[in-house]
């Protein structure tokens, strides 16, 4: 991977794994303009800080969560650098405890592995398991930006595109969420 990261637009030339290729298959098919970086693997928020200013926005923290009887899954998109406190959310969305959901589930629902979590992984959300929770600050930014469901990519496109042509594209209706910058 080249050590110094550059800003692309559209999908790369060269072949990519199914799931990132059917995530710019997508976003071409629908006529979403984005940007690209690829990087070395980015799993948290502070990996990510260089990629962030090639792009020019924020990656969003996309957290899969699920209820204590692991019977409810939700996919969290918030501001990156926004804490995140699962009793505050479980109280606005009406559910029971909230904790991280497993990797075998993240696989199962969103075809994505730990530390890939993105909302591209809707796509593959085809029975609408998923319920997907936005923070009200990410709906406020011009860009967002996220990974193609593997953690070595970055995209920017914007942020009326996500909500406008892609969210409808893969039926999912977003949930908005208020989480506070300070929760104590």
């Amino acid at each position: 991977m080249n050590c110094d990261p550059v800003l692309y637009e559209g999908r790369p030339a060269e072949p990519r794994i199914p799931k990132e290729e059917r995530c710019y298959d997508l976003l071409d098919r629908l006529g979403i303009r984005f940007f690209r970086v690829d990087h070395e693997h980015a799993d948290t928020i502070q990996d990510c800080e260089t990629v962030e200013g090639l792009l020019g926005c924020s990656i969003c923290k996309n957290l899969f969560l699920t209820n204590r009887q692991q019977t409810d899954f939700y996919l969290l998109i918030m501001p990156g650098e926004k804490p995140f406190k699962t009793k505050l959310l479980s109280k606005q969305i009406g559910s029971a405890r909230l904790s991280f959901a497993s990797a075998e589930h993240m696989e199962k629902y969103l075809d994505i592995t730990p530390g890939s979590v993105s909302v591209l992984g809707l796509m593959n959300d085809r029975a609408r398991t998923v319920r997907l929770l936005v923070d009200r600050d990410l709906m406020k930014e011009r860009w967002f930006g996220c990974h193609p469901c593997i953690n070595t990519s970055s995209l920017r496109f914007s942020t009326s595109d996500l909500f406008e042509k892609l969210l409808p594209a893969m039926q999912h209706e977003p949930t908005c969420v208020e989480l506070p910058w300070d929760p104590e």
